[in-house]
């Protein structure tokens, strides 16, 4: 049977209905959800402001402000989808949820392999908590994963198959992607589990030197230093702050004071792999299950070794580091499902995994429609205060500072104002609209504060207007 009518008689099995609602799931979210400060709101305006301006390589945090932090292989992808589908929240997310969905769908001969539905190992990694909120989540950390796996796969198929000049061209594929997703970050989370399993298996020097070293570099080069070179050109201290700055300092020093675009970070060591079990639930359990019946069958099985590696090489890199968020373990959510795939015909309660996997994003549905619900992500966003009906969005101002949400749906225009303008602008009374945080209301003479009309408040902030 060929490929394609294999899929066709997957997607027809209760197993392609689950892998549907999955998938509609997550877009249903995608497209409903604002985007949050401060991440999500901060690369989606970095993408608006790319699309918007046609800049296309020097990314930027406001307009005439570079963004050093990450290279532009997502925000390509978002402000690119902007061009076609315009600046609304699916417009942005569409390229996560499309990248996740191929992910999926590149994992189905691995489940045939197995002599399983193809769309199991798609649905495992969707029922991963991690990788189902980075299914349409703005960030790098997706392209990022993405690339790691074209890495490790390209690698295995290429000593595994007997056609191996596409598999190796495609491990080379996978570092000119990373180098443009997050940098060279790629070379430490794809490289040391591979020699690590190479050494293990004594994988001769002979068969690694079979790699197409010559032709692969190029091509890593080609996709990705073009990119570098015009953006040190355009943007001069970009790879010192970079390189240097964002893949050695904010690891080894949480109050890195270079840091220009996140926050301090003080974690304990090793939560990384507190945020690997949750991440992963209920999968982690199974994951944890499989141990109980040795090491040595792990050890004396090529593929079990090499997705274990995988899977632990990343966050025991990160165990020592204080400065770290939880979508530092997504890179191995993919070899998690793998390895779970592999062992798909021989697990018990199959069904009951299933159906507890598959609660927390019906849950997740379920709870949108709670008021509660709808108060927390109403204030994790300035969505509503900036599209308020009685707000003039070329009036709009900010006070003591913007967030990236407000500055994404006032398209850049609200301002921010410094308290001396503010004063006299009341005094003057010009009609204007101004978001003021809790902390900026301190600041002001109570005779601003009672000519400052509340249109809206919130936890931390609101919108107020002249009386």
């Amino acid at each position: 049977m060929s490929l394609t009518k294999k899929i066709k008689k997957d997607f027809r099995s209760l197993y392609g209905l689950i892998f549907i609602l999955l998938a509609g799931l997550r877009l249903f979210f995608n497209v409903l959800i604002p985007l949050t400060d401060k991440t999500e709101a901060r690369y989606g305006e970095v993408a608006r402001l790319m699309a918007e301006t046609g800049n296309w390589i020097v990314p930027q945090i406001d307009y005439g402000i570079p963004f050093w932090a990450k290279p532009p292989l997502s925000t390509w992808l978002s402000a690119g989808s902007i061009s076609l589908f315009g600046d609304s929240e699916f417009g942005l997310r569409l390229p996560y949820w499309i990248v996740a969905i191929l992910i999926a769908f590149l994992m189905i001969p691995y489940g045939h392999k197995k002599k399983i539905n193809g769309l199991i190992p798609g649905i495992i990694l969707f029922t991963l908590p991690e990788f189902f909120l980075h299914a349409g989540v703005l960030s790098t950390d997706l392209m990022l994963s993405f690339s790691v796996a074209i890495i490790m796969m390209g690698f295995w198929e290429f000593l595994h198959s007997e056609k191996n000049l596409i598999p190796g061209l495609l491990f080379f594929v996978g570092m000119g992607f990373g180098l443009l997703a997050k940098g060279p970050i790629i070379c430490v989370l794809s490289f040391p589990p591979l020699f690590i399993w190479c050494i293990l298996h004594q994988i001769s020097f002979k068969k690694i030197f079979k790699m197409p070293w010559l032709k692969g570099g190029i091509l890593a080069l080609l996709i990705a230093l073009p990119w570098y070179y015009l953006m040190e050109k355009k943007s001069p201290g970009f790879i010192n702050y970079f390189v240097l700055g964002e893949h050695f300092l904010r690891f080894i020093d949480s109050s890195w004071s270079g840091d220009k675009y996140g926050f301090p970070k003080q974690q304990p060591l090793g939560i990384i792999w507190a945020f690997l079990i949750v991440g992963t639930l209920p999968w982690s359990f199974v994951l944890l299950g499989q141990l109980k019946h040795g090491f040595r069958k792990i050890w004396n099985d090529p593929w079990q070794l090499f997705l274990w590696l995988w899977i632990l090489w990343t966050p025991l890199f990160f165990t020592f580091s204080k400065s770290l968020i939880h979508t530092y373990t997504l890179p191995v959510m993919i070899p998690i499902a793998l390895l779970i795939t592999h062992h798909w015909p021989s697990s018990k309660r199959k069904k009951t995994t299933i159906l507890i996997a598959l609660a927390l994003p019906i849950l997740l549905f379920g709870a949108y429609f709670l008021e509660p619900t709808k108060k927390i992500i109403s204030t994790s966003t300035d969505k509503n205060l900036v599209i308020h009906p009685e707000v003039n969005p070329s009036k709009l101002y900010a006070f003591p500072f913007k967030s990236y949400s407000s500055q994404f749906y006032s398209k850049g225009k609200i301002k921010v104002i410094p308290l001396d303008r503010l004063e006299k602008m009341v005094e003057d009374t010009i009609d204007f609209s101004i978001i003021i945080k809790n902390r900026g209301l301190k600041d002001l003479s109570p005779e601003v504060v009672n000519k400052l009309n509340p249109v809206m408040e919130r936890g931390k902030d609101g919108l107020y207007q002249l009386k």
